[in-house]
């Protein structure tokens, strides 16, 4: 390979040097510029993880009906299903505050949490330490009276489960943060001042974000609620300054991009988007897919209908597509009241790491390829191991989401140009080599005889691993 020639400015101003448009203190320490902070180099365990799972948990797993959002949609915007749904079980003058005394979670065990998220192959956890309503998992010292060791189960949640996840040696610990609250008094007064005043930020959600960075050092921050104001409001800058150069976990820390108006897929470790965001075309920048088992809400309930839960091959289908892509998955449980994880969250979980014990070469710590999806075939997804420069060989994964069952096998379009680097096919979990042969489009790939792919217990997805020669140059 020639040598490239690239152009590098390099100046120094008043303390800072500058890198074309990154700037960072001499003394090593990120400035409060979205410059500076997004030239942080994203760290390694994030990208190596892939899979995640998000637990969406608080008071609103007691009306159970909905969704998360059950407050605001009773008392905000009176929609009329969720006044008549308290109207016919609750009595006159119930408030939703009322509601926290029955948030028991007597069943609440985060060991056997922790050993089912283990089970299904996630590599992170992430749990809503608090969400819209105010209700924080762990004794606040800024939310008196409304926490999880004051009214409820009187325990602290974010701890016991941080250890437990932890504890499985498997799992990385991170929490959900919402900035705002839809009734806190001190938010409400600073919105109707057009958020020229911060006494919310300033009282509340900075000191009680660094107490819960500070106790429980997670290693995922996931903000959210943030879109009602600018970034300069929640001083997010400022925020992002501290927690990349003096917080406890400055070195190992990611946090997403939902940090104020015109913050979201612009500014963070990793880019977030959308809820559910999983655009199927490769990204210049770190993502993260937020995604629901439930496919109308995040929090649990009671009225969901079997139909409203994705299938196993759907959730392995957004895995694929999603990591092809670049990007990492993040996927929803909404716990009962009492601590359990309903048995459908559990088997999809189960079920998903029972695949990712046969598939996950194809997952972590994998790159994009080439190409993400097949030319011919659009149920084929590609990833790649990262190479190595030492290697005479790199690794390709074809990840096919519907079995060819009329022809027993697959046509894949983009290895037009690769044929005569291809070494070896085989199926991961089949140790036997694939038969295949170059066509005039691609390359035709025989799959093994169905029995024997249903005797090895092989479902959901098949992954083909394929081998090309490579010479550096």
């Amino acid at each position: 390979m020639g040598l490239v020639r690239t152009s590098v400015v390099c100046l120094f101003v008043w303390g800072f040097v500058c890198w074309n448009t990154a700037c960072t203190a001499l003394d090593g320490k990120y400035e409060p510029t979205w410059e500076s902070l997004d030239s942080r180099p994203l760290p390694k365990w994030y990208d190596d993880a892939k899979v995640g799972i998000f637990i969406h948990w608080g008071v609103y797993a007691v009306p159970s009906f909905g969704s998360e959002w059950f407050w605001i949609n009773w008392k905000g915007s009176n929609t009329t299903e969720y006044v008549q749904f308290m109207e016919n079980n609750y009595k006159p003058g119930f408030t939703y505050q009322d509601f926290a005394s029955d948030f028991t979670a007597e069943l609440f065990n985060a060991t056997e949490w922790a050993d089912l998220f283990a089970r299904s192959g996630a590599r992170y956890v992430v749990l809503t330490s608090k969400h819209h309503e105010g209700y924080t998992l762990w004794p606040s010292k800024y939310t008196f009276g409304w926490n999880s060791m004051d009214v409820g189960p009187h325990r602290d949640i974010v701890g016991e489960l941080a250890g437990a996840v932890r504890a499985t040696g498997q799992l990385t610990f991170g929490v959900y943060y919402s900035l705002f609250e839809w009734f806190n008094r001190l938010y409400t007064h600073d919105k109707a001042l057009a958020f020229l005043h911060r006494e919310y930020v300033d009282g509340k959600v900075w000191p009680e974000l660094q107490e819960l960075i500070n106790t429980y050092r997670p290693e995922v921050l996931w903000s959210d609620g943030d879109w009602e104001a600018p970034d300069g409001y929640w001083k997010a800058k400022e925020f992002f300054t501290w927690l990349y150069n003096d917080s406890p976990v400055r070195e190992t820390i990611v946090t997403n991009d939902r940090w104020g108006m015109g913050t979201l897929c612009l500014h963070g470790d990793f880019h977030t988007c959308s809820d559910r965001y999983n655009p199927g075309v490769l990204q210049k920048h770190k993502w993260e897919n937020a995604m629901t088992i439930d496919r109308k809400s995040w929090g649990h309930r009671a009225n969901a209908k079997l139909e409203d839960f994705m299938t196993t091959d759907e959730l392995i289908g957004q895995i694929a597509t999603t990591v092809s892509c670049g990007g990492n998955i993040l996927i929803n449980v909404g716990p009962t009241k009492a601590g359990t994880i309903d048995p459908i969250f559990a088997e999809r979980l189960v079920d998903m790491g029972r695949w990712l014990k046969v598939n996950g070469d194809a997952i972590y710590k994998s790159q994009p390829w080439d190409y993400q999806n097949d030319t011919l075939t659009g149920s084929v997804w590609y990833t790649a191991a990262k190479s190595i420069r030492t290697s005479n060989f790199r690794t390709i994964f074809a990840i096919v989401l519907d079995y060819p069952y009329k022809t027993n096998n697959v046509r894949l379009g983009a290895f037009t140009n690769q044929v005569t680097k291809i070494t070896q096919i085989t199926m991961l979990g089949f140790n036997t080599a694939l038969k295949w042969k170059p066509t005039d489009d691609g390359i035709l790939v025989e799959f093994p005889p169905k029995n024997e792919i249903d005797r090895l217990k092989l479902h959901h997805a098949w992954t083909l691993k394929i081998t090309l020669s490579s010479r550096w140059s």
